[in-house]
């Protein structure tokens, strides 16, 4: 990021807003915003293979589910904020990942500029990727601020998505789906 251009960028949209950037509380408000999207959106250039990379040899394939890792993100179209929780379900294939590194690529994932659909497919295809499991599934509930504090206005109205890549077999997608919920 060209921080710069974005505090020069944040000046002029406040100067655009018909704000006095020089007053007292505006004086360091360009700085602190461009280092605020600077880390939200830290993830841009990265991939969580460094996350996925370090894995433990394991016998069968029981399902392995993390759940409730919070998250918070940027919806690509308002550049507001969207949060919520993720839940990461795989079918190993030999090998396991520490649980942490699963909440780790969710962190790497959500900081980027995008769409709540994107970022549940994101994890799922990073899993799939770096850990070769017979099948992942990433399921998704968010509350998003450019519904709760604009347009319609409707705080606590959740949106949730899923993708299953791979062998999931429909019933146990179904055990991970009560699970998860």
């Amino acid at each position: 990021m060209d921080r710069e251009k974005a505090i020069k960028a944040v000046e002029d949209l406040l100067a655009a807003l018909g704000e006095d950037v020089a007053r007292p509380g505006l004086a360091e408000t360009p700085r602190r915003v461009a280092d605020m999207y600077a880390q939200l959106l830290s993830g841009r250039d990265k991939t969580a293979k460094e996350e996925l990379s370090k894995t433990f040899d394991v016998e069968g394939g029981d399902i392995v589910i993390e759940k409730d890792i919070a998250f918070s993100s940027m919806c690509e179209h308002h550049l507001m904020p969207f949060f919520g929780r993720i839940a990461v379900a795989y079918i190993p294939d030999k090998k396991v990942v520490g649980l942490s590194k699963l909440a780790r690529c969710v962190d790497v994932c959500a900081a980027r500029l995008q769409l709540q659909e994107q970022l549940t497919r994101q994890i799922a295809q990073a899993v799939m990727e770096y850990l070769s499991p017979k099948g992942v599934l990433v399921w998704c509930e968010a509350e998003h601020t450019c519904m709760t504090c604009r347009g319609v206005k409707k705080p606590g109205s959740k949106t949730v998505t899923y993708v299953v890549l791979g062998d999931f077999p429909e019933d146990k997608r179904a055990e991970v789906l009560a699970t998860v919920k």
